[in-house]
């Protein structure tokens, strides 16, 4: 089904209860949300020639027309591509040309680095900016029919940072989308009109996709006025919108609670955290659970199963007279409703109670594959499982801990870093030789990107070169925040550079 439905649904039945918020101001009824969305579908689609299918994408910091672009998108049939507004230019034209976007949708903030790429992008036939008076003509349009979309049609691309210093485009369908909310119902909350969700962490990811299952219901979708996350904004918001969960990283949280204004708030408007996308650290867990109470709810997933593998409920969380409770809450909990979990060897076989392996999950929430990329396809979705690159293993009541992530993965302030991304553009400089990137790890931001350099005989090399050579090519949160000059790396028999050595080598400095 089409996601764009529960707005006309709500649209009739919730017209006058409001939809979008923008601080404590309604931005927009459900109403106004569902006729806005779709006007803009049929301006989009009769002012540029879009035909369902063709991709639309969003670079803009959350703000209401973030919402009403998305929604106006699956109106007409066409495919979301969601970017991560903190991306690198060049990092967001890879994207647009790989999915063949036809429109970007865009801010004030952002348009600088997008509207350039209008002539640059052979696919994309305009930039759009929002708000503006453009916008408030498409907006206008006549408001068009919702276009009927199969379960298995492309909804919503999903770029996700790749081990090939590339980002791939998780194909999440229809079927995806509602099998993502469906579970949350299940396994997460039950939700209300009269709930509410906060986006303070970037709707292109996770906040984007627990905010379906609230629309679904039609609960109201609060925009923060500052973009982000402020303890003193939040507060005078849980005074004002009721039943608010929202999802934040483990550094947001804990950001959160030691925030004054969060520890002086009202509380009782807060229904949920639901916090992912990095471990955890057991001392900031207890700490914000003393602040918050039993409120929080851990999620693990990646984007090519729409934030759904295993959660942690918040019921776990509470459980502290339970013996194994350290160990629990320690772990990512037990596999969701909808998906089949196990843990398997390097053969894909089934691994016992308390064996580490790699973490497969199959089920209808799992991606349709990688954008034009079959082959990266057949190897993460080999035998029917979807293999995650992350180690770990069960205990015998089915609780899921993590143990390594055998792709390198860096997580810092809850953003994916693959080191092959900041290690290709380190090696643009004639000066480098060779270079190697691991995580350090970092109290405030989970993992510090730390790069090892082994420079040219002769080369002289100043970490501020390097600093502007990344600033020039990557996101600015993938930016070593510390370069070490070495001799040479380790590497075993086949010359494969051992990075677990250099994570040891950082452990031992302390």
């Amino acid at each position: 089904m089409n996601p764009a439905v529960w707005l006309e649904r709500h649209g009739r039945r919730l017209a006058s209860h409001p939809a979008v918020a923008e601080g404590e101001r309604v931005h927009a009824t459900w109403s106004q949300f569902a006729s806005t969305a779709a006007a803009l579908a049929a301006g989009l689609r009769d002012t540029f020639g879009l035909v369902p299918g063709d991709r639309v994408a969003i670079v803009m910091r959350n703000r209401p027309e973030y919402l009403e672009a998305l929604f106006a998108a699956w109106h007409a049939g066409l495919v979301a591509v969601p970017v991560n507004a903190r991306l690198h230019r060049e990092e967001i034209a890879y994207i647009l040309d790989h999915s063949g976007t036809s429109v970007v949708i865009t801010d004030d903030e952002h348009a600088e680095d997008v509207e350039p790429l209008v002539h640059t992008v052979t696919s994309v036939k305009a930039a759009v900016l929002a708000p503006s008076a453009q916008w408030r003509t498409l907006t206008q349009a006549s408001p068009s029919s919702l276009v009927s979309r199969l379960g298995n049609d492309a909804a919503w691309l999903f770029y996700t940072s790749g081990t090939t210093g590339r980002p791939k485009g998780a194909t999440l369908t229809n079927q995806n989308l509602l099998m993502a909310s469906l579970s949350y119902f299940a396994d997460i909350d039950q939700l209300m009109p009269s709930d509410s969700v906060l986006h303070a962490a970037p709707l292109s990811h996770g906040s984007g996709l627990y905010g379906l299952p609230h629309i679904a219901r039609g609960a109201v979708s609060v925009i923060p006025e500052s973009g982000g996350v402020d303890g003193d904004e939040i507060a005078s918001l849980l005074n004002r919108w009721s039943g608010m969960s929202f999802f934040a990283a483990p550094t947001m949280v804990k950001r959160l609670a030691g925030d004054l204004a969060i520890a002086a708030a009202n509380l009782d408007h807060l229904k949920t955290i639901i916090y992912g996308g990095a471990p955890m650290y057991l001392a900031d867990l207890q700490d914000a659970l003393a602040v918050f109470g039993p409120k929080l709810d851990q999620i693990y997933g990646q984007g090519e199963t729409p934030m759904t593998i295993t959660a942690l409920s918040k019921a776990d969380h509470a459980d502290r007279d339970h013996p194994r409770w350290l160990d629990r809450v320690q772990s990512v909990g037990l596999p969701r409703t909808d998906v089949e979990v196990l843990v398997v060897d390097d053969d894909g076989l089934a691994l016992p109670v308390g064996e580490i392996g790699e973490v497969v999950v199959r089920g209808g929430v799992v991606m349709a594959g990688y954008w034009n990329q079959p082959e990266a396809t057949a190897e993460t979705l080999r035998g029917g499982w979807l293999h995650t690159g992350d180690m770990g293993s069960f205990d015998d009541e089915g609780y899921l801990t993590l143990r390594d992530r055998s792709k390198d993965l860096i997580i810092s302030g809850g953003m994916n870093i693959y080191p092959r991304e900041v290690e290709e553009a380190l090696l643009r400089h004639a000066g480098v030789r060779a270079v190697s990137v691991v995580g350090r790890p970092d109290a405030e931001w989970g993992e510090a990107v730390v790069a090892f350099v082994v420079t040219e005989d002769g080369a002289s090399i100043t970490t501020a070169e390097l600093d502007q050579l990344c600033l020039d090519t990557i996101a600015r949160y993938k930016r070593p925040k510390d370069y070490r000059f070495v001799d040479g790396l380790p590497t075993n028999n086949y010359g494969k550079v051992l990075k677990r050595e250099l994570r040891e080598r950082l452990a031992a400095e302390g």
